[in-house]
């Protein structure tokens, strides 16, 4: 954990933004949260360590978290997981290809980056006539353990 924290440091160091107490606090409960965690989750868990902790509090530290590349939003969900290539000196708000495997059953979220799905994604939406961005696929089924 403290390996992850230090490179989202150096991440933001990197890029000319602080990492404020209250923001690694946050990241480390994303981090550490088996399972998307939503934002009144994360701030039930962050008011045993700021018992002061408000909405505002969190949705500012998520906000600039997602600004900076170290946490993804599963839009399905409206929650928070940590972005598998944290640290890896991406430039804020980088858009690399990411994709979430969500269990049904167990809630476990997995993100893959398969730039052969955003290819797909990108020849699929050009046989349309259609100039695609930035895709998040969200992918709901079952997890190795669930469908055992």
């Amino acid at each position: 954990m403290e390996r992850r924290l230090a490179a989202a440091e150096g991440q933001c160091i990197r890029a000319g933004v602080q990492l404020t107490e209250l923001r690694r606090q946050v990241l480390a409960l994303v981090l550490q949260a088996e399972q998307p965690l939503g934002a009144y989750a994360l701030l039930d868990r962050l008011k045993e360590q700021r018992p002061g902790a408000a909405p505002p509090t969190v949705y500012r530290a998520l906000d600039f978290l997602l600004e900076q590349g170290l946490i993804h939003k599963v839009e399905r969900l409206n929650a928070f997981v940590g972005c598998v290539g944290a640290g890896h000196d991406h430039h804020a708000g980088h858009q690399h290809a990411h994709q979430f495997l969500i269990c049904g059953q167990c809630g476990q979220t997995t993100e893959i980056s398969d730039p052969a799905v955003t290819r797909a994604l990108a020849e699929a939406a050009a046989r349309s006539g259609f100039q695609a961005g930035h895709a998040v696929v969200e992918v709901e089924g079952r997890c190795a353990a669930c469908a055992a």
